[in-house]
């Protein structure tokens, strides 16, 4: 197969006519559009069910064929080498199925994981963990979030502890939702290495842990009304688990930085594969309204349609625009670009579910039922407006960072900055 060499980040070659992206991230994007509805779509499950382990493979395998598989991944990985800049357009054509993610390996949390994994990770920890996770040879989840007390919506309430024991750390904690755990093969563990209160960003480090050590126990399945994520959402135990001091994940004590290296990122990327489903489901409502007839007329024609259509549409565009603006500042700053990956994070994940309830709704009955995937698409989407952070907990985030940028550009004698600052507030 012939393809357009992808551009090195700050390099990009001829754009499309429209300007928006570099030639070669249009042909990926093109390439990618096809292989989903060529290849994918008919081989989707049925709504509600999940998707068959041993088609996930064969999907997989065609994906590679097709040039597509991994698009984020690093090309010395077996990936595509797409900047991060330019995973936006791919990464929506593989959300038009919703288990396109998943067969190009472009899936949570295997693709935060890989994203920080190959930022932070030393050589050893690349060859061990990495190369097999890009290839789509294993599958990882990531160990963060705790039953209450534990770290939650507040990271700083990290419950789960790590202590050295003169050949390495033994971890203890109980972690919840660890999205994937089920057929992971390891987790990055969020562990408490230091002492714990207010404004200690030095108290937590990450570790490598193969899931098959001693002491590692996947708990009780968490019954979500989403089904496509693989994996699941288990409780996970550690119960006195060693490891050897190559397992830190970046350094001792930098847990809380590099979250937010992996978070940023793993947030927009939610946003990018959830509109591609809400481009689906958009799709699915005007091809009704441009052939549904009542009251003498295509519903398109009717004005009660025509608003869900435009607001629809106004939404789709919006959190487009967003996440362009989130993915190149993530690009040039990743500290800005994290922080504003908030206001994305809140404002796709609520645009999207409206999208995707008013195609339900202009479809009726059939909406409703299994006949048309939309209820299951809602109920995929309804979680990522809690999951990476409530939307409440990430508006009060942004409320914060907003008044902090205010006071920092009054203070600084440049008093008419607008929202310029907002992102360099408190984090």
């Amino acid at each position: 197969m012939t393809t357009t060499p992808l551009p090195a980040e700050g390099q990009p070659p001829a754009s499309t006519p429209d300007g928006l992206f570099p030639a070669a991230v249009e042909d990926l994007r093109h390439r990618t559009r096809d292989f989903i509805r060529s290849t994918v779509i008919p081989a989707e499950p049925r709504p509600g069910q999940a998707l068959n382990m041993d088609v996930r493979r064969e999907l997989a395998v065609a994906a590679r064929e097709a040039g597509v598989f991994a698009p984020h991944v690093p090309v010395e990985f077996g990936g595509q080498g797409l900047a991060v800049e330019h995973w936006s357009p791919v990464f929506q054509e593989a959300g038009y199925s919703p288990i396109g993610p998943a067969v190009l390996n472009a899936m949570a949390p295997d693709e935060g994981n890989m994203h920080m994994l190959n930022l932070i990770g030393t050589s050893d920890q690349k060859q061990h963990f990495l190369a097999p996770l890009a290839a789509g040879d294993i599958s990882s989840c990531f160990a963060m979030s705790e039953p209450h007390p534990g770290a939650g919506s507040d990271p700083s309430a990290l419950a789960t502890t790590a202590v050295r024991d003169g050949t390495g750390w033994r971890i203890t904690g109980h972690k919840r939702f660890t999205s994937g755990a089920t057929l992971a093969s390891f987790a990055i563990v969020m562990a408490r290495t230091g002492p714990s209160g207010p404004g200690r960003a030095d108290a937590a480090t990450m570790f490598l842990v193969p899931l098959n050590t001693p002491g590692v126990r996947i708990g009780a399945p968490i019954h979500t009304m989403d089904k496509y994520l693989p994996g699941g959402h288990p409780h996970v135990h550690f119960e006195d688990v060693h490891v050897p001091d190559s397992a830190v994940l970046g350094e001792v004590g930098l847990a809380f930085k590099y979250a937010q290296v992996r978070l940023g990122p793993a947030r927009l990327t939610h946003c990018m594969r959830w509109l591609g489903l809400a481009r689906r489901s958009m799709d699915i409502m005007l091809d009704r309204a441009n052939t549904r007839e009542m009251f003498g007329a295509h519903l398109s024609q009717l004005g009660i349609a025509q608003e869900m259509i435009a607001q629809s549409v106004i939404d789709v565009e919006t959190s487009d625009a967003v996440i362009a603006k989130c993915a190149a500042l993530l690009a040039v700053d990743p500290k800005a670009g994290a922080a504003l990956s908030s206001v994305a994070k809140v404002h796709c994940s609520e645009a999207v579910y409206r999208v995707i309830d008013r195609a339900v709704q202009l479809c009726g009955g059939d909406g409703v039922s299994d006949g048309l995937p939309l209820i299951q698409y809602l109920n995929e989407v309804r979680p990522f407006r809690i999951y990476d952070g409530s939307t409440e907990t990430h508006k009060w985030a942004i409320a914060r960072r907003a008044a902090s940028g205010r006071r920092r550009a009054v203070d600084s004698g440049e008093p008419f900055l607008g929202t310029a600052r907002i992102h360099e507030g408190e984090t």
